[in-house]
């Protein structure tokens, strides 16, 4: 999401008292309607991975162990990189920050996402929070270099800066 002069806020931030929470209970009951046909895919589990972050009224109170398991299912059923790393954050937030850098740091060696701005960007917030500020500041330096505009580079700038 976005302010109105365009400046990036991500899911953490973002003010949960402001979402319109009859339309999530409406996606909800369509996406529980979808689940009861039995025909699961990678649509029903992107959106139960969207209703997991929609129901909790805070960052902390997300179901990330959920969030990790949906995210292994989607992996299993649409592989890809970026599920990989959506995976890893999650796995971050559930296990900790360790367990969730070492499948960062895999994902990094093994070339998959080479030239994509957040793989760093997200070593760099999951450095960063296990107190690795030198690191954080390298792998926040390699995002800026890779982020393609104007609103992600003066987001991972503030980050650096905060460092």
């Amino acid at each position: 999401s976005r302010t109105d002069d365009g400046v990036l806020v991500t899911l953490e931030q973002q003010d949960r008292s402001r979402w319109d929470r009859a339309l999530i209970a409406e996606g909800v009951a369509v996406l529980d309607q979808a689940l009861a046909m039995r025909r699961g895919g990678p649509y029903q589990v992107q959106a139960a991975i969207a209703a997991c972050h929609a129901a909790a009224p805070d960052t902390a109170s997300t179901d990330w162990p959920q969030i990790a398991a949906l995210y292994a299912e989607l992996a299993r059923m649409a592989p890809s990189p970026v599920v990989d790393l959506n995976r890893a954050v999650a796995v971050a937030m559930s296990e900790g920050v360790p367990a969730g850098l070492a499948l960062v740091d895999e994902l990094a060696r093994s070339g998959r996402l080479d030239g994509y701005y957040l793989l760093p960007a997200t070593q760099a917030d999951l450095l960063r929070r296990d107190g690795r500020t030198a690191e954080a500041q390298a792998a926040y330096e390699e995002a800026l270099r890779l982020a393609p505009s104007e609103a992600e580079r003066r987001y991972l700038t503030g980050r650096l800066n905060d460092l």
